[in-house]
């Protein structure tokens, strides 16, 4: 299964990510870990990455792009591989599709998990993190216990303010991407509320439906 996962920010991508790993027994790339990984090792792309990261700059879309193709062709992703982070934009996404054909690689999947924006912006501003343990809690759906509940501070990405920005950024630069991926026929939409085993469900009865294309 080769697929790529997409969705706004707080729809439970981190946590259907690993599901789907241990589901399709496949790798999970992101992008943002593969751009460290990639620095760290020092190969060339990841040098020429370095580059960028150290001006402060971003990382053009044809490095990130050659990075994706070099890492999909790796041993562990014979079997497929789920990409996450990347393309956030519409015109990455036409480049990505370039360079998968280039290299002869079919994507099966894009998968969208739709949550509305008023319950994204409920599950992130209710999240609270445990300084000493690193427990992230949440007001409404696992609040702390008592005897911590004087110490768990609220993140700064996490305040209504950036959620709002953040939502905002998705909308106006990655949604483009769902149209696009959807004309092709390969786009899978799914429900993200409710519990993580019931969008698991959804997900994969999802991937298992014929293709639109």
């Amino acid at each position: 299964m080769r697929m790529i996962l997409i969705g706004p920010p707080g729809a439970g991508k981190g946590t259907q990510a690993a599901n789907l790993v241990d589901t399709y027994e496949i790798p999970h790339i992101s992008s943002g870990d593969m751009l460290r990984a990639a620095v760290k090792a020092g190969t060339e792309l990841g040098k020429v990455a370095d580059r960028y990261m150290k001006a402060g700059d971003l990382v053009p879309d044809d490095v990130v792009i050659g990075m994706i193709i070099e890492r999909i062709g790796a041993d562990d992703c014979a079997r497929g591989f789920m990409l996450d982070g990347f393309p956030r934009t519409q015109p990455q996404a036409a480049a990505l599709d370039e360079a998968l054909k280039k290299a002869g690689v079919d994507l099966d999947a894009v998968v969208l998990i739709e949550v509305p924006d008023e319950l994204i912006l409920d599950r992130i501003t209710g999240r609270r993190s445990d300084p000493e343990t690193g427990t992230i809690y949440h007001l409404k759906f696992k609040p702390p216990p008592p005897e911590v509940a004087g110490r768990v501070v609220q993140r700064k990405d996490d305040t209504a303010e950036a959620c709002t920005a953040r939502l905002s950024k998705y909308h106006r630069e990655t949604a483009p991407v769902v149209p696009y991926y959807e004309a092709r026929g390969i786009l899978r939409r799914v429900d993200g509320v409710g519990a993580p085993d019931e969008v698991l469900l959804r997900l994969t009865a999802a991937l298992k439906a014929p293709s639109a294309s």
